[in-house]
């Protein structure tokens, strides 16, 4: 990625970071933890935290035996977040809670459609998604009929929460849509221009002294405010999972957020120096956060969460990584639950093929939560 720099930039990178709960002078990970993931919030700046959203139910309906709540709430900032709260038809009491994080998948006209399927005919768009990442499933409304209250929400630039067009100068508007006269269909030009802005978006929030995914935590965090204050939900047992970008928000909200009880990490598992030397052109400005390598390297975000339990799927031709780099990033999880004490709750798996979260792979999840969650 930088040419004859690169090795003098990655040997920058101390290993293990001052922060990684693998140094030595680290013992008990209940006194680790707190100061790690104090020092994790501050670098990743999100914005100050508000109230738990009041959210307003657009409508209530039941399709394929499952409850839905069509939800709408107000943040501090941007447009209005929708959200869809998922359930079994006739469950009674307090049910686990999910948070389900859609992925990025390079199409930010979409968000919570992505994983979720609310009638018989959805966009012709969700269906190609759901088959090329999903096996066809929409894998929210797939685990809350297991018994869980699964919320889906839009997150920070995406569905409901994207930038609009009109909103941004015409020079702006226009950056990259002309290049392809053929694409007509607004949603094809829409991700063209999201996917050039991300580079303005990066740069503007730099200035700003907040970072891309400090905002999508924050998101993330009052979504999970509005999930436990439900009185249909026990907030002692809430889990979040999600592949993709959905994975880089699981890593990053597990790191955050000591709610999060149990956690699927799909997709989106691999090291710092994988991102540094081979594999950034791959990924969005959503994963950087300036000065959090020198810390702990990204896996132990995930680890943040030791000692509760969390899962991580892998795919061994997942062209977004290097195979060497999430085994060693495998390696790291192990050795921090290990020294955690707690080498029964972390779990890696590596399944053949490309980037996906497909119907084996749900199963493991979705036994997982059933047997952290449900116990």
């Amino acid at each position: 990625m930088l040419g004859a720099y690169g090795d003098w930039v990655a040997q920058s990178v101390a290993e293990p970071g001052r922060l990684s709960f693998r140094q030595p002078a680290f013992r008990d990970v209940n006194a680790w933890r707190p100061v790690a993931r104090a020092r994790y919030r501050e670098l990743i700046a999100s914005p100050a935290a508000s109230p738990t959203p009041v959210a307003q139910v657009q409508h209530q309906f039941e399709f394929d035996g499952l409850l839905m709540e069509h939800l709408q709430w107000q943040l501090p900032y941007g447009p209005a977040t929708e959200a869809l709260l998922i359930k079994p038809v006739g469950t009674r009491g307090k049910l686990p809670g999910i948070v389900g994080l859609h992925d990025h998948g390079g199409n930010k006209y979409f968000g919570l459609r992505k994983i979720t399927r609310m009638s018989k005919d959805p966009h012709p768009a969700m269906i190609r998604h759901q088959n090329q990442y999903y096996s066809g499933l929409a894998w929210a409304n797939e685990l809350a009929r297991r018994g869980y209250a699964v919320l889906v929400h839009d997150t920070f630039a995406f569905g409901s929460r994207r930038v609009r067009l009109a909103d941004v100068p015409p020079y702006i508007r226009n950056n990259n849509v002309e290049a392809n006269p053929e694409a007509e269909d607004e949603i094809v030009r829409y991700n063209q221009f999201a996917g050039a802005h991300e580079n303005l978006m990066a740069k503007s929030l730099a200035c700003s002294g907040m970072t891309w995914p400090g905002i999508f935590v924050n998101d993330d965090q009052r979504a999970v405010d509005y999930l436990a204050s439900r009185p249909d939900v026990d907030a002692t047992r809430i889990g979040c999972a999600g592949l993709s970008g959905g994975g880089l928000r699981t890593v990053m909200l597990s790191g955050a957020d000591e709610r999060i009880r149990c956690a699927c990490c799909v997709g989106m598992m691999t090291t710092w120096r994988d991102y540094l030397l081979n594999k950034c052109h791959t990924h969005t400005w959503m994963c950087y956060v300036p000065g959090l390598a020198r810390e702990m390297d990204y896996p132990e975000i995930l680890g943040l969460a030791a000692p509760n339990p969390v899962l991580v799927l892998n795919n061994r031709q997942d062209a977004l990584f290097t195979l060497s780099e999430m085994e060693r990033a495998d390696r790291i999880l192990t050795e921090v639950y290990q020294k955690a004490g707690a080498t029964d709750r972390y779990k890696a798996s590596f399944y053949d093929g490309p980037h996906k979260f497909d119907a084996d792979m749900q199963k493991e999840a979705f036994a997982w939560f059933d047997r952290w969650l449900k116990a």
